[in-house]
């Protein structure tokens, strides 16, 4: 059997008074109403410990999904270069009879 623990909390009048409407409002015990207000504020708390989290992680695969994205484009830029450089100086047999070779310059 779980046992109970008693919290004294001293407010100020004015949070006092609020808290007070706050009861005649929701029609609940002292006890009840307190214990709900605990509960959901650890609760929320919990929720934006997690969101917090999330952002953090969504920061950092943002970070690495640019490094990527620089590494592919980076990648792609040599491997395309190194293509065109090939093609620039590809061999091609000339029209005329002696099917000598010539090299085509892309411009």
């Amino acid at each position: 059997m779980s046992q109970n623990k008693k919290l004294v909390v001293n407010l100020s009048e004015t949070l006092y008074n609020e808290f007070n409407e706050a009861l005649k409002l929701d029609s609940k015990k002292r006890n009840e109403f307190i214990k709900e207000a605990i509960i959901l504020y650890i609760e929320e708390k919990k929720k934006i410990t997690q969101l917090e989290k999330m952002k953090s992680g969504y920061l950092d695969m943002a970070n690495i999904n640019l490094e990527l994205c620089e590494w592919g484009i980076n990648n792609y830029s040599l491997e395309l270069n190194e293509y065109e450089t090939q093609l620039s100086e590809c061999d091609m047999p000339n029209d005329n009879d002696n099917s000598e070779k010539r090299r085509y310059i892309l411009c």
